[in-house]
């Protein structure tokens, strides 16, 4: 059973905008920190952005912020990261996470129980 999807991927150009988006199933998002990953070709899996079940903290790695930004829509169980000023090393597949506490943002990929399929995002220089 499909728990969390994602869309939104594409090609853009350098300094375009992309917005993610992931449908998740209520019952591993209600109540839950959500985040996004990525993985570049050849990398490791590193965090993006979280946001804890009440939207009222956010998270950022140093690579997006002032760049990146993720938002939560609870009633429609629904995670987005409009990303912005999109760079070529922004190239990556990028993967939504459903975390195991409300308020902690986490940053370790051990630490969020549910994860998409992913959406490859790719810019161009």
């Amino acid at each position: 059973q499909v728990q969390l999807v994602e869309s939104g991927g594409g090609l853009v150009q350098a300094g375009g905008s992309l917005r993610l988006s992931c449908a998740a199933s209520r019952r591993i998002f209600s109540g839950y920190v959500m985040a996004w990953f990525r993985q570049a070709a050849g990398k490791e899996r590193e965090f993006v952005a979280g946001i804890s079940w009440s939207g009222g903290s956010t998270s950022y790695a140093d690579s997006v912020k002032g760049r990146f930004t993720i938002s939560r829509d609870n009633p429609k169980n629904t995670v987005y990261l409009q990303m912005n000023s999109l760079k070529p090393e922004d190239t990556a597949v990028y993967y939504c996470a459903a975390g195991t506490t409300s308020a902690t943002i986490h940053r370790r990929s051990p630490d969020f129980g549910s994860w998409g399929q992913g959406t490859q995002v790719t810019v161009s220089s």
